[in-house]
């Protein structure tokens, strides 16, 4: 907008942009958000560099803009969900979801949905043409929910309920080769009338197939209950997101 409106080089209001974004990430996120963000920033335009040189002027789907859309919003929503669930961006509005986000419970992708619709519908000031900014919108809608389809698969948790006689040696693995915390819960079988440990478990997704493996390795006739979790917070998983009153201050009825 500001190249064709104001001309402005890209280049220019690209890197101003970003460092002022990334000098407020400093400030609210750390200098591991900005290192990663600065990586992913180079490789993508380094990337991008390497592409472009080895295309020349092959054009895929040339003729077929919709399915150009579709497919650049698949990419690109899926690249930057994944920088996002690991602490970075790429760069942009990315960057604003990531600083919104620390301190409101609101989705990352709404959050690049606002900001980009903005931007695409003032984009209609300088390009004239409602087609360019339709195809902006579909584009923005797709690249929304890649970006929290990407994060949610990363962050997704899960529980365990395991029920086996091997239960120490089974919590003992978990905690040093899984880094995962368990639970101990007694239980009392009441076809068996035996007394039980139950060991109570809470990891994410991508961690459930390593703790089955340790599992089936100590003791294969365990018994075990994986179930998805909404939300889990606190010491290795999420952060509180809501500001606590201050209970100091009186409220109205008080005062």
């Amino acid at each position: 907008i500001l190249y064709w409106g104001l001309n402005i080089p890209v280049t220019t209001s690209y890197l101003v942009i970003n460092i002022s974004l990334l000098l407020l990430a400093f400030w609210l996120l750390g200098w591991k958000f900005c290192a990663k963000t600065i990586y992913a920033v180079v490789v993508f335009t380094g990337t991008l560099a390497v592409v472009q040189h080895f295309m020349g002027d092959t054009h895929l789907l040339k003729d077929q803009p919709f399915m150009a859309t579709v497919v650049g919003a698949f990419f690109m929503g899926g690249s930057s969900g994944l920088g996002l669930a690991c602490n970075a961006s790429t760069g942009g509005s990315d960057t604003i979801a990531a600083m919104v986000n620390k301190y409101y419970d609101i989705s990352l992708g709404h959050i690049v949905f606002i900001c980009d619709l903005v931007i695409i519908t003032s984009s209609y000031l300088v390009l004239h043409d409602w087609e360019m900014v339709i195809y902006g919108y579909v584009f923005l809608f797709i690249f929304v929910i890649f970006i929290d389809q990407a994060v949610n698969m990363m962050r997704r948790s899960v529980q365990f309920f395991i029920i086996s006689d091997k239960s120490q040696a089974i919590g003992q693995a978990i905690n040093e080769r899984a880094q995962r915390g368990c639970t101990v819960i007694d239980g009392h079988g009441f076809y068996s009338g035996k007394d039980v440990k139950i060991l109570f478990v809470l990891a994410r997704q991508t961690e459930s197939s390593s703790i089955f493996r340790l599992i089936e390795e100590i003791d294969p006739n365990a018994f075990v209950s994986q179930s998805a979790v909404i939300g889990v917070y606190g010491l290795g998983f999420d952060r509180f997101k809501m500001k606590l009153r201050d209970s100091r201050k009186p409220n109205a009825l008080q005062s």
